[in-house]
């Protein structure tokens, strides 16, 4: 017994009395391990499958000697290094509470005769908490007690909402702690100066599209991104200004805004688009007759557009005859300044 000449005397007469009677282990019931937390806001569906990471704590019970009995936490290399009178650590990362179980029990059968011991993950605290925000209903931290997809933790923070622009940003922050077959290159150290970034399009995610519900890594920030608004002026049923869309075209835009009135002069829309880097705006004319003919492709719109929908003169072929019912029941002169903004002179 080479082990026990390194204890102490009085604990080396306490592992020699072991074990007690069998009389006596079966009349002691197992001690319950502590519950552990749950998480909030993901379920713990499959959480038995839970494989220990560096920080998460066990708790280790002894049947029949419980002076034994003792919490442990795994260190940073992955290791049980703390329990009583064992030299050599115990693995446990990315292994499950029973694989760890086997391997403590197979140690203190070296020093205690069939030993009856029992491991309880007691915190989980290897996995840190993945963050979303932007354009959803309710942004949050959620922990990560199992593995989950981003359709998952969509559901959990409320769904998108009427910002949402189109993509959504997973930011990863930490490697993959246990990769499954397929996964080595996730678990590869995070570059600081070059971390990962992943972009899913709402639209692939709703429908299914395969490779659009990645699995979420613990530490991860998913960005909901938020759509930029483009406006609308002149002679549309509702002058306001309307969130970009993904690849919102300016007929989309029109729908959304009403279509434009009867003396829209739609041959000749004026898009104000911004200069890129500049607060400046350059003119882009469009003839929305032609695309609506199919004659022009549609155009797509881009943040901060300002879309001015010009009124056809008084006197054009689509106006003539409201300016002549104007003249003959004394409107003329309101119909003529239609637009003209008031002004008060002193």
């Amino acid at each position: 017994m080479k082990v026990l000449n390194l204890l102490s005397p009085v604990v080396a007469l306490v592992l020699v009395a072991l074990p007690l009677s069998a009389q006596e282990q079966q009349t002691q019931a197992p001690p319950s391990a502590p519950s552990s937390s749950s998480s909030p806001t993901i379920d713990t569906q499959g959480i038995k499958k839970y494989l220990l990471g560096p920080g998460d704590v066990v708790d280790v019970r002894f049947f029949g000697q419980s002076e034994l009995n003792t919490q442990a936490a795994v260190d940073s290399e992955g290791n049980i290094s703390s329990l009583p009178f064992l030299e050599a650590p115990i693995r446990a990362k990315c292994r499950t509470e029973k694989e760890v179980q086997q391997d403590i029990i197979s140690a203190y059968s070296k020093l205690i005769n069939k030993p009856q011991i029992s491991v309880r993950i007691a915190e989980r605290n290897s996995r840190q908490p993945a963050t979303i925000f932007g354009a959803v209903r309710t942004p949050q931290r959620a922990q990560m007690q199992r593995r989950i997809r981003l359709n998952e933790l969509m559901a959990v923070a409320g769904g998108f909402t009427e910002r949402a622009a189109g993509t959504i940003q997973i930011l990863h922050t930490e490697p993959l702690m246990c990769p499954e077959p397929g996964e080595e290159a996730e678990a590869a150290p995070v570059d600081g100066a070059n971390i990962p970034l992943d972009v899913v399009q709402i639209a692939d995610l709703r429908s299914g599209k395969s490779g659009s519900n990645p699995m979420i890594r613990p530490g991860d920030y998913i960005l909901v991104t938020e759509a930029e608004p483009v406006y609308f002026t002149g002679a549309v049923l509702t002058p306001t200004g309307v969130f970009l869309r993904d690849k919102l075209t300016l007929g989309l835009a029109l729908a959304m805004v009403g279509g434009p009135r009867k003396e829209a002069k739609l041959s000749d829309i004026r898009i104000m688009r911004l200069v890129p880097g500049t607060s400046e705006r350059k003119e882009i004319k469009v003839d929305y007759t032609a695309i609506r003919k199919n004659l022009q492709p549609d155009i797509f719109l881009q943040p901060y557009d300002v879309i001015d929908v010009p009124e056809a003169s008084p006197f054009s072929s689509s106006r003539i005859v409201p300016t002549l019912l104007g003249a003959l029941t004394g409107g003329l002169t309101s119909t003529l300044t239609t637009g003209i903004p008031n002004r008060i002179i002193y």
